[in-house]
């Protein structure tokens, strides 16, 4: 096997990886019983599935072709950084508009959270109403 042949067969299956959890992100979508396990495997898998095939792509334009893309290394750049945020927001949206779990979810960490921080925002606005007066 010479260089080139070796560069090619690793960038092939760098894209081959992305696009089987490509694939295991579409099974966990349809499987997953609500929309924060969905999103919990859609955010993992399908994040990781496009950097693969992303990566792969700039490997390939930089080691075969000699070309550095700074649009592919933007584009990694950016998927790695929304995706995880936009998942989040949307989970805590979700939340926040009351979708409910799924039967066979144990526990709910957030609602804790979210029922101290509604006493403490309480306890302030009536603190702000009894300064006024």
């Amino acid at each position: 096997m010479s260089g080139s042949s070796l560069i090619e067969l690793s960038i092939a299956v760098i894209i081959l990886l992305g696009t089987i959890l490509g694939f295991l992100s579409s099974i966990g979508f349809i499987r997953l019983p609500d929309v924060y396990n969905r999103a919990h495997a859609l955010a993992k898998s399908s994040t990781l599935s496009v950097l693969f095939v992303l990566l792969g792509t700039f490997l390939f334009f930089l080691f075969l072709e000699g070309y550095f893309s700074i649009k592919i290394f933007l584009g990694i750049f950016f998927v790695f950084l929304t995706s995880p945020v936009s998942t989040h927001v949307i989970c805590r949206s979700a939340y926040h508009s009351k979708v409910e779990l799924a039967k066979e979810s144990i526990q709910d960490d957030l609602q804790e959270a979210m029922e101290e921080y509604t006493r403490k925002q309480q306890h302030n606005k009536n603190t702000e109403e009894a300064s006024i007066i």
